[in-house]
């Protein structure tokens, strides 16, 4: 056993620099709760990366742009990964754990696409696979899942868990703006890239509730199972009309189990006001979980960001760290394969309807026979705005629990008449 643990970070983006800038500040400290020394090794880059200014704060001779010189280094024993995506961070992961290395990620797609298979990797291959950074940033929630709460049937996930669209929702709601003018606020701000198609169409989510999932359920659930919906087609009408109504509008990444079936999606909901995720504002995350014994508990904090992000990155080193002076490991997870991931279209909620109608009798009349037609009951029709112009109105329903299924149908259907000039948006209603 040597006296020190040599560390390899692949990446010195936002995230990666922050991290080393940690492995090198607080060396000693950590080191003490580590119970050997852990010393930043050596870190691989392109070579565009070695024109960074931040390169400049750290020895030459740390950095290595060839693969072979990174992971044919048998002295580095844990490899910290930091660059996203699928490609070749997969590959990256899977030749340090097949090499026996403790791996260290933040990458939710990897994970939420292979992490059964790289756990199983990681204990063949006697070594550590961690991924706290993967979901919620700097919120513990992984080992929670894999460990406090496994004594717990975990009956359902709520979660706020992109602080991109949730900023862009805060700003809707509370300032009464329009979509476009959020996002642009947001990509000034930072908060949102230049391509932001991950996070407003619900992808970014979908990602980590799949990883959530997987492990409170003990099922597979891919993100490709995950039914996904953004938030483009949200307007300022909606957030009026649900503050009247007593609600708020979240992008809400979901999953629940019962009987041998579950569910796992991400889509806009109205929540209640006095919820606790409805006060979740910015660029906040929060994540509540229920289980038959503990209830239910919150973890609430910073979801994303360089100082969040290397908080979690850093203990999963001490722990990759412990495990090495141990000499323990990952332990793959036991999977149930009697449980089925419904579709989209079982799943059974309440909904707000916006439509414009013909300012006629009659409309409401031909409305309520569609929605009865498909076992729709209506809890509510209120008539929000009047033009007298192009005689229209515009009117907000919400209904008793229906599946997806009759909804589609219904929207469908409704369509089609002459008297409905337009269905304006179509939400569902998550009642904790």
């Amino acid at each position: 056993m040597e006296n020190e643990v040599r560390v390899g970070l692949i990446g010195l983006g936002v995230i990666g620099g922050q991290v080393a800038k940690v492995l090198q500040e607080k060396a000693g400290e950590l080191s003490l709760q580590a119970g050997i020394s852990i010393k930043l090794h050596k870190i691989k880059v392109l070579t565009s990366d070695l024109e960074k200014p931040l390169v400049k704060q750290f020895p030459p001779d740390l950095f290595t742009t060839n693969d072979e010189d990174f992971f044919n280094d048998e002295s580095i024993r844990i490899v910290i990964e930091l660059i996203g995506g699928e490609r070749p961070a997969y590959d990256y992961i899977s030749a340090a754990l097949k090499a026996g290395k403790h791996v260290v990620t933040a990458n939710k797609e990897v994970i939420a696409k292979h992490g059964l298979e790289l756990r199983s990797l990681a204990h063949e291959h006697g070594a550590s696979l961690y991924y706290e950074a993967s979901v919620g940033g700097g919120i513990p929630i992984i080992a929670p899942l894999e460990k406090d709460l496994r004594a717990n049937y975990i009956k359902s996930i709520h979660a706020i868990i992109n602080g991109t669209t949730n900023y862009i929702l805060t700003r809707m709601s509370k300032d009464g703006i329009d979509f476009d003018r959020a996002l642009a606020n947001a990509k000034q701000l930072g908060y949102a890239e230049a391509n932001p198609k991950n996070d407003i169409e619900g992808i970014d989510a979908a990602y980590k509730i799949a990883i959530m999932a997987t492990l409170a359920f003990q099922t597979e659930v891919r993100p490709d199972g995950v039914y996904h919906e953004g938030i483009s087609k949200l307007d300022s009408r909606d957030f009026r009309y649900a503050g009247e109504l007593g609600y708020e509008i979240k992008l809400l990444a979901i999953a629940k189990q019962y009987d041998n079936t579950v569910e796992a999606r991400v889509h806009p909901a109205f929540i209640r006001r006095d919820s606790v995720l409805a006060g979740i504002n910015g660029v906040f995350n929060a994540v509540s979980i229920e289980g038959d014994l503990v209830g239910q508990v919150v973890f609430i904090g910073q979801g994303a960001g360089p100082l969040a992000t290397s908080s979690a990155v850093i203990s999963d080193v001490l722990r990759c760290s412990r495990d090495y002076v141990l000499g323990t490991n990952t332990s793959a997870i036991k999977i149930s394969t009697s449980k089925t991931v419904q579709p989209i279209t079982n799943v059974n909620t309440r909904y707000y309807m916006r439509l414009s109608i013909l300012d006629s009798t009659g409309v409401l009349a031909a409305i309520a026979r569609v929605l009865g037609a498909h076992k729709i009951s209506i809890a509510s029709v209120i008539q929000k705005e009047t033009d007298t112009l192009s005689q229209t109105a515009e009117i907000v329903i919400m209904t008793h629990p229906a599946t997806g299924r009759a909804i589609d149908a219904a929207i469908k259907e409704l369509s089609m008449l002459d008297l409905v000039k337009e269905i304006n948006n179509v939400i569902r209603v998550e009642e904790q």
